[in-house]
């Protein structure tokens, strides 16, 4: 792989995905709509379009051609579809950031074959109209059924960082600090995460391997919410208020009611290594407490 593009990475885990890229001393060019500013200066280049509009995608990249395309933004069949007439003869290889969530609220670990894009029923609809798990269905259909390049689609789970947007971990340590009540329907639940540095280290491996196919991705190891309210409980020594009763203002962001892990066995069957829980979590936990109780980490 010596040239990429990558639709979206201006934030979160995609910034991670374009480091590695460069480190790898891939060419990097990156499409956006040009809204968010990012900090890689002139080490890549820029190409300005509307994702989910054909005509825009290919005016921006007519003629042109990359090894790898890694599209961050592809929620819904429509989106698919784009990228689909829009990069037919731009590419050989496809990487679509896919979700755990394509499994649906299984009640066992999660492997590939749980979910087969290949034999979905296609609904052709825009993001809008469909929900986060069916359009990241979609996506893998289109792209499984009827893409002339090959296709990867990474499907991960939550993503954590220290450039979250979504505050998802945020809102458990905040509500520990300011004793209030945090919503779990399942507090023994096991759940799977993936850093963000990990996500775009991966992103860029599947970029290198052109595997074939769904493939997940997850730090080795899983954690009850129970075991990471305690990890909350030591960094910040306060107890948390922890009910069943669910409201607006408690439920938390991670509030399955059962377990909800997926298997990585696939990917390190193919060579990738991932990095272990429990050996980047607690500090995460620790660097984001000390953050909003803005005090130096010791």
């Amino acid at each position: 792989m010596k040239t990429a593009l990558v639709l979206g990475g201006t934030r979160f885990f995609g910034t991670n995905l374009i480091e590695e890229l460069l480190a790898k001393n891939v060419q990097v060019t990156i499409a956006t709509r040009g809204q968010t500013r990012d900090s890689f200066g002139d080490r890549v280049e820029r190409i300005i379009m509307d994702r989910v509009e054909k005509d825009s995608v290919i005016e921006a990249t007519r003629g042109r051609k990359w090894d790898v395309i890694f599209d961050q933004i592809c929620y819904s069949s429509h989106g698919a579809v784009v990228a689909v007439e829009a990069f037919q003869h731009s590419t050989s290889h496809y990487v679509l950031t896919s979700t755990l969530s394509v499994y649906g609220s299984l009640e066992k670990t999660c492997y590939e074959e749980d979910f087969d894009p290949y034999t979905y029923p296609i609904s052709y609809s825009r993001k809008e109209n469909l929900s986060y798990q069916e359009g990241k269905r979609q996506a893998e259909a289109v792209l499984f059924q009827k893409a002339p390049f090959s296709v990867t689609a990474v499907r991960i789970p939550i993503v954590l960082g220290e450039k979250d947007y979504t505050n998802r971990l945020n809102f458990h340590i905040e509500k520990v600090m300011h004793n209030e009540e945090i919503g779990l329907p399942d507090i023994d639940a096991e759940m799977n995460f993936i850093s963000q540095q990990e996500a775009g280290a991966f992103l860029a491996w599947c970029g290198e391997q052109k595997l074939k196919g769904p493939i997940n991705a997850c730090a080795d190891g899983t954690i009850t919410l129970r075991n990471l309210i305690q990890l909350i409980e030591k960094e910040t020594n306060r107890t948390a208020k922890i009910t069943n009763r669910i409201t607006d203002e408690n439920a938390s962001p991670y509030g399955v009611d059962h377990s909800w892990t997926m298997s990585n066995e696939k990917a390190s069957f193919w060579g990738y290594s991932f990095t272990k829980l429990n050996d980047w979590l607690p500090s995460l936990i620790k660097q984001k407490v000390a953050e909003m109780k803005k005090v130096p980490l010791s």
